[in-house]
């Protein structure tokens, strides 16, 4: 069992940057494949970045590659989400996750945190 809580949301204005954390609690986070998901209004849920359980490789939706950076501490238990160049596109509640391994789609994640807010003002 794992329970997941985000934190570092906020409003920012186009082309700032946030950092996003999730601490996880439980033992075997290191188990773990991590990903970040987000959500808009009135859209689904849409893959972010994932993270393999050793950190030593990560995936990017084109949308954040070359903007975003997933990483993680496994000593801390926590995984981040650097979010740099900001858009107002960006704009959605961001979720964290954990699941047996690094997948794009949602369905393959067994954990999911509560999310946390990010607004991009133009």
């Amino acid at each position: 069992q794992v329970q997941l809580a985000e934190s570092g949301g906020g409003l920012v204005q186009a082309g700032g940057s946030l950092r996003l954390s999730c601490a996880a609690s439980g033992r075997s986070f290191s188990s773990y494949a991590m990903g970040w998901f987000r959500q808009a209004p009135g859209k689904e849920r849409e893959f972010v970045a994932t993270i393999t359980r050793s950190g030593s490789s990560t995936d990017y939706a084109d949308s954040v590659k070359g903007r975003f950076t997933i990483s993680r501490d496994n000593a801390k238990n926590t995984v981040y989400l650097q979010m740099n160049s900001l858009k107002p596109e960006d704009t959605a509640v961001y979720y964290c996750t954990a699941g047996p391994w690094e997948s794009r789609n949602h369905h393959a994640y067994d954990y999911w945190g509560q999310g946390t807010q990010v607004t991009v003002s133009s």
